[in-house]
């Protein structure tokens, strides 16, 4: 999959806009630091999932007008482009105040979801570490965004575990320091119970059996990076899913409630569990040095990417956002081999490593697209 031409209007910082990169080979985006490099690739990422990969508000997307300007109320992106010999246009419309709107091939889309069969994207950027340093919800949302690129149907899945969660808590909260529990919470902490076991049982499992896939093609992806830098023989990377809870869930969450009730919070579930990395003998949060860790981000990206193409049998589009300011030659160097041939977009403040075929070229420059 491809996109051919992108048209921005009033997005970030770009008042009017027009991207074509080469539908294969890497399409380099340099410029300054803060002259707007990211707000491009960010609008890609966008009009393919309908999020900010930097996870800002729709509203912060809308251009800020300039001094004597009339207040900006929306920003618009537009993405043509192809997949599988299908012609695909998407248009969507962010708005300051009421709802956004979004048209594919001119008919309003009806789930966000429904966008995964059209374009998909695979976004590199600095703040990855996180997925290595950071607490555990950064790991189990890299899990759950997978597991809806690979089959757009886990989101219903994960919607139905937020919705439970998001009411159960909230009827724990109601009784939170009470003496004693009505008859009629009780009651309905049972059917809360009921719905999260079977939704986190099932969320639970397909994370166990994503883990299981992924595991081999981080490894590798890890080994080729660890050896450019001779950091070989510490390689094994180890990834495992473990659960907040032991046996079944409804029972788990049948003996914490009392502790539920006192704290105000569900204590058990999906929501508090954990995708641990290990690297060598050692966890790779605590233990990992700050090149090993960000070899093992780059290599979670990587695998998660060749998981996505061989699943879906189409390579998505590679967003490289000033990666290689974070990296050394011999890692940038191995990056660039890992990736699977496609559309690649990078965006730098500085030099491409060295060997790097560039198949086009753009430059920014005070919020101006440059060819």
């Amino acid at each position: 999959m491809h996109i051919d031409r992108l048209w921005l209007t009033d997005f970030r910082s770009y008042s009017e806009a027009e991207f074509a990169p080469a539908p294969e080979g890497l399409t380099l985006v340099s410029g300054s630091n803060g002259e707007g490099k990211t707000n491009l690739v960010e609008a890609i990422g966008y009009v393919a999932t309908l999020k900010s990969f930097r996870g800002s508000p729709g509203d912060a997307l809308v251009r800020v007008a300039r001094l004597g300007e009339p207040a900006v109320q929306r920003a618009i992106v537009r993405a043509e482009g192809s997949r599988d010999g299908r012609r695909v246009l998407v248009e969507a419309e962010v708005n300051v105040a009421g709802r956004d709107r979004v048209q594919v091939n001119g008919r309003a889309l009806k789930r966000s979801r429904d966008l995964l069969e059209f374009l998909q994207v695979t976004v590199f950027s600095p703040d990855d570490l996180s997925l290595v340093k950071g607490g555990p919800q950064e790991r189990r949302q890299y899990l759950d965004d997978l597991l809806v690129a690979l089959h757009p149907r886990h989101a219903d899945t994960i919607a139905e575990v937020e919705r439970v969660l998001k009411q159960r808590n909230a009827l724990l909260k109601s009784v939170t320091g009470s003496p004693t529990v009505p008859e009629d919470v009780e009651s309905t902490l049972d059917v809360w119970d009921s719905k999260l076991s079977d939704a986190g049982e099932r969320l639970a499992s397909v994370r166990v059996s994503l883990t299981a896939a992924l595991e081999p093609l981080v490894g590798e992806a890890y080994g080729r990076l660890a050896a450019a830098v001779a950091e070989r023989g510490r390689d094994v990377v180890r990834l495992s899913y473990t659960r907040s809870w032991s046996g079944a869930l409804a029972e788990a969450l049948r003996a914490v409630r009392r502790d539920d009730i006192r704290r105000g919070v569900t204590t058990v579930g999906p929501q508090r569990d954990e995708l641990e990395m290990r690297i060598g003998d050692f966890p790779a949060r605590t233990h990992a040095s700050q090149g090993e860790q960000r070899s093992l981000t780059l290599a979670l990206r990587v695998g998660g990417h060749y998981l996505v193409t061989q699943r879906i049998g189409s390579t998505p589009i590679l967003l490289l956002d000033d990666v290689f300011s974070e990296l050394d030659a011999e890692r940038s160097e191995s990056l660039l081999a890992c990736l699977p041939p496609g559309q690649t977009i990078v965006t730098t403040a500085g030099a491409v490593p060295a060997g790097a075929e560039v198949a086009m070229r753009y430059r920014v420059e005070a919020g101006k697209l440059l060819r």
